[in-house]
C-alpha cells in the first residue's frame, strides 16, 4: 500500500547579477506565502546569511547551519529554525558556508547534497525557497539541482538584460546535464519605478520576449522594504500597509494560483 502525499514545490531565487533583490524577494515571498496559508521553508545558500538575519534569526548564534547539513554533520530537521515573525522555517547560513566550496569538491554527489538533505522533510512543506548567492558556484549548483524551477527577480535596467541571458544559459545547461526538472518559473520585476522611461521600456521588452513567464505582479521601489531587514523582519510583516508589502502578498497569491494544487507523490506507508 502507498500513501499519497503532496510534494513541496522547490524554487531557487536566483540571478547571477548581484544587488537585484534576491534576498528581499525570498524572505518576503516566504512571509507572503505563510500569510496565505502555505507551509514554507527558506534555505539560505548565501554565506552572507542575509536571508537568515532578515527572517529575525541571529546567524552568529545558530547551533547548526546549511554548512553542517551539506557536510552531513547535521540533518535538516535538526538544523532548521523557526522565523517566529515571518511564520516560516529557515535553514540558516553564516560565514562558515564560504568554506563549504572547498570541502564539497572532494565529496561524492557534491552537487546533489542539498537535494538529498531536503528529501526527508518535503512532505512537511508546500514551498521550499532557496536563496542562492549571485555567483555560479557549487552552492548555487546544489540549489539548482534540488529545484523544480527558478524565480528570477530583476530590475528593469539595461545591464539586467545581459545578466539574464547568462542565467538562462546556466539554467539550460543544468537542465540538460544535471536536473531535467529545472525550468524558469517566472521573472519578477522588482524595485520598479514606472516614472523612469527606461524601466518601462525594459519591462515591455521582457514581456515581449518572455510572454507569460513574466509575473503580473510588479514590486515597486519601496523604502519600508529596504528598512525591514535592520529590524530582523520581512517587509510583509514589518509594515503590512506599505505598497511593497502588499505587492509581495499579491505575488504570493499569484504564485499559488499559477501553480495550482500540488502534485501528489506516492510514498510508501
Amino acid at each position: 500500500m502507498t500513501v499519497a502525499t503532496a510534494r513541496a514545490r522547490i524554487f531557487c531565487v536566483a540571478n547571477q547579477k548581484g544587488g537585484v533583490g534576491k534576498t528581499t524577494t525570498t524572505v518576503n515571498l516566504a512571509a507572503g506565502l505563510a500569510l496565505v496559508g502555505q507551509r514554507v521553508l527558506v534555505v539560505d545558500l548565501d554565506p552572507q546569511g542575509n536571508a537568515t538575519m532578515g527572517s529575525g534569526i541571529d546567524k552568529r548564534a545558530l547551533p547548526a547551519t546549511v554548512y553542517d547539513v551539506l557536510l552531513d554533520a547535521s540533518t535538516l530537521g535538526d538544523a532548521r529554525q523557526r522565523s517566529v515573525k515571518g511564520g516560516y522555517d529557515v535553514l540558516g547560513a553564516n560565514r562558515e558556508l564560504a568554506g563549504a566550496e572547498v570541502e564539497l569538491v572532494s565529496l561524492p554527489q557534491r552537487e546533489r547534497r542539498l537535494k538529498a538533505a531536503l528529501a526527508p522533510v518535503l512532505s512537511e512543506y508546500d514551498f521550499v525557497l532557496i536563496d542562492c548567492p549571485p555567483s555560479l558556484s557549487l552552492l548555487t549548483l546544489n540549489g539548482l539541482c534540488s529545484a523544480h524551477g527558478v524565480i528570477v527577480p530583476m530590475q528593469c535596467e539595461y545591464f539586467a538584460l545581459e545578466g539574464l541571458s547568462d542565467l538562462v544559459n546556466t539554467i539550460k545547461q543544468v537542465h540538460a546535464n544535471l536536473n531535467p526538472e529545472l525550468h524558469i518559473i517566472g521573472l519578477l520585476r522588482v524595485m520598479f519605478d514606472p516614472r523612469v522611461t527606461l524601466q518601462q521600456q525594459v519591462s515591455d521588452q521582457l514581456k515581449a520576449h518572455f510572454g507569460d513567464k513574466v509575473f503580473n505582479t510588479v514590486i515597486p521601489r519601496n523604502v519600508r522594504l529596504a528598512e525591514a531587514p535592520s529590524y530582523g523582519q520581512p517587509g510583509v510583516v514589518f509594515d503590512p500597509a506599505s505598497k511593497g508589502a502588499q505587492a509581495f502578498v499579491q505575488f504570493a497569491r499569484e504564485m499559488v494560483q499559477r501553480l495550482g494544487p500540488p502534485e501528489a507523490a506516492a510514498m510508501p506507508p
